[in-house]
C-alpha cells in the first residue's frame, strides 16, 4: 500500500462527501443535525482513542476492535432519537446481528483483552509498518493519526448515514425495504459461512505447523498455506465481498425510504468498497510473497464475485 493512493482516498473523502451532500440531498433537517452532531462527537473519541493507545503500545489494531462495534451505537442512537419506526429498528437490528457476529470473529483471533489495550494485532499493520514509504517513524505518525485513527472511524460513522437521511420517510416499510433486509441477511449468512471455512482451515494448519511439520509437507489443501476451499475455491476474498454487499444493502433501505435511487448516504458504502480494493491488494502482495501457488491462484480466481472455480 502506498502513500499515494491513501492520500488520493482522503482527498477524494474530503472533496466528494460536501459535494453529494450540496448537490444530490437530501438536506439535513435540525433535529437530524443534532443527532449528526452527538454521533461525530463519539466519531472524534473513538479517533482520539485510537491515536493515542496505538501510538502508546504500538497495536494499531485499536480501530480493528472497535470497527465491528461502532455501527451499532450509532444506528441505534438514530432508531431511537428516529421515533422507532419499524424501517429504522430493522436496520438496528441487522446492524447488531452484523457488528456481533464480526467482534466474535474477531475475538477468537485474540483481538480482545481484559487490558482494553492489548489483544492481537493484525499482521497487516506490522507488515506495512515496515515498508520504506514509512520511514522515518514520524511517517507512520501520520498515517496513524489521519488514516487508521481518523478516516476509518469516519468511514464506519458514513456506512451508517443511510440510517440518518430515512429518520422522517413518510413512506411505510415496503418490499424495497424487505428486499434491503433479505440482501443484509443473506450477506451476513455468506461473510460468516466464509470467516468460519478461514477459521477452519487456518486453525487446521497452524496446529499442524505446531506439530514441527513444515508446510510443503502438509496433506492437500493444507500444503499450498491459503484456503482453496469451499467459497474461498470461487472467490479470493468472500468476505470481503459480503461485507461489502452487507453496506450496500444497508443503503437500499435510503431508497425505500422514498429519499432517492442515489443520494449522499451513499458516500460510506462507495468508499468502503475503494478500502477494500486496497485493503484486498495489500493482503494478495503479503500472501504472494509467502505461498509460491498464490499467483496462480490468482489468475484462475476471481477476487470477490463468485466464479470459476480454483483448479489446484
Amino acid at each position: 500500500m502506498k502513500l499515494g493512493p491513501i492520500a488520493a482516498l482522503l482527498a477524494l473523502s474530503l472533496i466528494v462527501c460536501p459535494l453529494l451532500y450540496i448537490f444530490v440531498g437530501p438536506a439535513l433537517e435540525p433535529d437530524q443535525i443534532a443527532i449528526l452532531k452527538t454521533l461525530l462527537l463519539i466519531m472524534g473519541c473513538s479517533g482520539l482513542f485510537c491515536f493515542v493507545v496505538g501510538e502508546l503500545t504500538g497495536n494499531n489494531s485499536q480501530m480493528d476492535k472497535l470497527w465491528s462495534i461502532l455501527p451499532i451505537v450509532y444506528v441505534w442512537i438514530i432508531a431511537v432519537r428516529g421515533g422507532m419506526t419499524p424501517r429504522l429498528v430493522v436496520m438496528a437490528l441487522l446492524a447488531t446481528v452484523w457488528g456481533v457476529r464480526l467482534t466474535f470473529n474477531f475475538a477468537r483471533k485474540g483481538a480482545y483483552r481484559l487490558k482494553f489495550w492489548e489483544g492481537n494485532e493484525d499482521y497487516r499493520w506490522a507488515v506495512l509498518r515496515g515498508k520504506k514509504e514509512f520511514q522515518p517513524r514520524w511517517k507512520w505518525t501520520l498515517f496513524d493519526l489521519f488514516f487508521i485513527s481518523l478516516y476509518q472511524n469516519a468511514l464506519v460513522l458514513m456506512i451508517t448515514f443511510p440510517a440518518l437521511v430515512s429518520m422522517h420517510s413518510d413512506v411505510p416499510f415496503g418490499w424495497v425495504d424487505g428486499l434491503a433486509a433479505a440482501l443484509m441477511a443473506a450477506f451476513i449468512f455468506y461473510e460468516t459461512l466464509a470467516d468460519e471455512q478461514q477459521w477452519q482451515f487456518q486453525s487446521r494448519k497452524w496446529a499442524m505447523l505446531s506439530e514441527g511439520r513444515k508446510l510443503a509437507d502438509l496433506p492437500a489443501p493444507y500444503d499450498k498455506g491459503f484456503n482453496t476451499t469451499g467459497l474461498w475455491r470461487v472467490s479470493r476474498h468472500p468476505n470481503y465481498f459480503a461485507e461489502q454487499g452487507t453496506w450496500v444493502s444497508f443503503y437500499l433501505f435510503s431508497v425505500g425510504a422514498g429519499i432517492g435511487i442515489f443520494n449522499w448516504s451513499a458516500v460510506g458504502a462507495l468508499l468502503l468498497i475503494v478500502l477494500f480494493l486496497g485493503s484486498s491488494a495489500f493482503a494478495e502482495e503479503i500472501s504472494s510473497g509467502k505461498y509460491p501457488e498464490y499467483a496462480r491462484y490468482c489468475r484462475q480466481v476471481s477476487k470477490f464475485f463468485p466464479g470459476k472455480k480454483y483448479q489446484g
